[in-house]
């Protein structure tokens, strides 16, 4: 990471005003109405699956993971997943990513999506999903809609609509 001591560390609760704000400078207030966003109005993250990285007390990065289901289907949604411009290409994001899937793994989810470029995501396992298979409420741009299997065959027959998964969620 080019000599920067990182720390990667599960979000807590206090760290949600500053998150907001690193969200607010990287995504402007566009964000809202992007169709991840609409799910995240009405689930709150799983601070065990989301994780902070910071160097010393400075908040440099996020990730977050929050419930869903896709048709019956439990699975994560990541994002957003973030680092303050000036800390960019230091590869604090594949960290923090790295982070958030092994801990998803570990404790028994089998599948993650998340919209977001192909050609950065796939370097970790995810792959698009095919046109039609899953819808998502509000506008998206479904050739960013991507997946990965934690466990292999995961995705196989799984489609319908994301949503809440509200067994999860703390809302």
């Amino acid at each position: 990471m080019n000599d920067l001591s990182i720390t990667i560390a599960p979000e807590t609760e206090n760290d949600a005003q500053a998150i907001e704000r690193l969200h607010e400078r990287t995504f402007g207030p566009g964000r809202f109405v992007l169709s991840a966003y609409r799910l995240r109005e009405h689930v709150d993250p799983l601070l065990e699956l989301s994780f902070t990285a910071r160097i010393g007390t400075l908040l440099v990065g996020s990730v977050r993971q929050l419930p869903v289901c896709v048709g019956e289907t439990k699975a994560l949604l990541l994002g957003p997943l973030t680092v303050e411009p000036p800390f960019r290409k230091r590869g604090i994001g594949e960290a923090l990513l790295a982070r958030a899937l092994a801990e998803a793994k570990a404790k028994g989810h089998r599948l993650v999506l998340l919209v977001g470029d192909v050609a950065y995501y796939s370097r970790v396992g995810f792959k698009q999903v095919a046109k039609g298979r899953v819808t998502m409420p509000g506008p998206v741009d479904y050739s960013r809609l991507l997946v990965a299997d934690l466990v292999d065959g995961a995705f196989d027959g799984v489609s319908g609509a994301i949503r809440p998964d509200w067994d999860l969620a703390r809302r």
